[in-house]
């Protein structure tokens, strides 16, 4: 069994409902300091936040639909960054996997990674909860060719669901040890954080992550995770 330490510097402690304001930001940051996550995750327009040495921060982009054209996203992305963005974390067109377009897909995200290259982390959200097996397969090889540096599960807005044992563990195989897999959307206890660690996530997006390592406060409703 993992400890709440162990466990807390994997979560983006995230906080994404559009009625978000600048003072429940401030109060995330303060909340993963205290509890010793590795990132906060915001909206871009959020930007610019302070926050504690050591703790990332990672910015969604093109999200939560994945609809916006490629330039867009690469706009949104090296803004971002140049905000004081440590990571991005964008949604593909989902559509586009669905038919198959996986070249399309990573035509997507390669122009993000050309807006905002490394150091910057790169994390590519293919809601695999929306996705048949084969198409998560076909995104993960995609995000690979395009030079990102995770997958991830889903935006947890999408009324699919969330992250899966099954979809991390196809994820996971997929693109080999080299790649970060983040679970996230419906992480909420201790024990579904452990399964996705086990299965090979390397992060985890959460919102009630004082909650989840055991701290008294629960999720935020809308979080989107």
């Amino acid at each position: 069994m993992s400890t709440s330490a162990e466990i807390a510097k994997l979560i983006d402690h995230t906080l994404l409902k559009p009625e978000a304001t600048r003072a429940d930001v401030e109060a995330l940051i303060q909340e993963a300091a205290e509890l010793g996550t590795y990132s906060v995750c915001v909206s871009p327009s959020m930007l610019p936040i302070t926050v504690p040495e050591g703790l990332k921060v990672a910015v969604v982009c093109g999200f939560p639909s994945g609809k916006h054209i490629s330039s867009v996203k690469a706009a949104e992305a090296a803004a971002a960054v140049e905000s004081g963005a440590d990571e991005i974390d964008m949604v593909i067109d989902v559509g586009a996997a669905k038919e198959k377009r996986f070249a399309d897909v990573e035509a997507d995200i390669a122009a993000v990674r050309a807006a905002a290259p490394a150091p910057t982390v790169l994390k590519v959200i293919i809601e695999s909860a929306a996705l048949e097996d084969d198409e998560i397969v076909g995104v993960c090889q995609a995000s690979v060719s395009a030079g990102a540096d995770f997958v991830k599960t889903s935006t947890g807005f999408h009324p699919a669901g969330g992250a899966s044992v099954h979809a991390v563990e196809l994820m996971r195989q997929t693109v080999g040890p080299d790649l970060g897999v983040k679970a996230s959307g419906g992480v909420r206890t201790m024990e579904q954080a452990e399964q996705m660690v086990a299965a090979g996530a390397t992060r985890l997006g959460v919102s009630g992550s004082r909650a989840l390592l055991g701290g008294a406060s629960g999720s935020t409703p809308g979080s989107g995770y």
